[in-house]
């Protein structure tokens, strides 16, 4: 769980999480300026890691896949303690991956009425089918959206690609989705109700933007490297 300013919303998210089948929960808390740590430590949650400098939303990822990977997972599910996206379809995606078919899981907001419904803002909403039909015409995939936040990985295909040189700000989750299909892996989906509200967290409209064409950018470089024209470093 990448948390930041989440106290007021972890413990929802921490009571849903379906034990025992999840055998460690890892919480890394990008310097929050709330009590997100200490409530943490409270719900008792195994490991606990607190940045003591704000290292951005795909700094605080990296730390929890080096994490999770030391700890020998097989499977790594990415949850956001926002309380935007449910533990409780955790087993169907972790199924989905131990049972051979898939090595990547998204759980989409779009897929069924879920995005809307949970209250996305229309801004939002649109900016998300817009950027998902470039993408897919750039890519050459087919998936429902790109950005949603609750992934799940064999620790085959977080291995197989370098994070690392990856952006430590929103569009690592791009970066990451990019260097998986430049791979080979398909990427599955399946269907995730999402709430919105005041307590959970929420990209601005300025860095929305920024993202927007940072997602473009990705995207193009996915392209140039598919005809042979670039390749990027994310790639290599």
């Amino acid at each position: 769980m990448p948390a930041y300013n989440a106290s007021k919303t972890l413990d929802r998210t921490f009571a849903e999480i379906p034990f025992p089948l999840v055998d460690e929960v890892i919480l890394v808390d990008d310097n929050s300026s709330d009590d997100t740590y200490l409530k943490a430590k409270e719900l008792g949650i195994n490991h606990v890691i607190k940045h003591e400098q704000n290292k951005g939303y795909g700094g605080n990822q990296k730390t929890c896949y080096e994490t999770a990977l030391n700890l020998g997972a097989d499977i790594i599910i990415m949850v956001h303690p926002d309380y935007q996206y449910t533990p409780k379809l955790i087993p169907a995606m972790a199924e989905m991956l131990t049972c051979g078919l898939y090595d990547v899981v998204l759980g989409s907001r779009i897929l069924g009425t879920g995005a809307l419904k949970g209250g996305m803002p229309f801004y939002k909403y649109f900016a998300n089918r817009v950027l998902t039909f470039v993408q897919n015409l750039l890519v050459g995939a087919k998936l429902s959206e790109y950005h949603t936040g609750y992934r799940a990985f064999t620790k085959e295909a977080i291995q197989s690609i370098n994070i690392t040189g990856n952006s430590d700000n929103f569009i690592f989750d791009n970066q990451m989705l990019s260097q998986l299909l430049m791979k080979g892996y398909e990427i599955a989906e399946v269907t995730c109700p999402t709430k919105y509200f005041e307590e959970g967290s929420s990209i601005n409209f300025k860095n929305s933007s920024i993202y927007g064409l940072g997602v473009l950018k990705v995207s193009i470089l996915h392209r140039l490297k598919l005809m042979g024209i670039h390749t990027a470093k994310i790639y290599q």
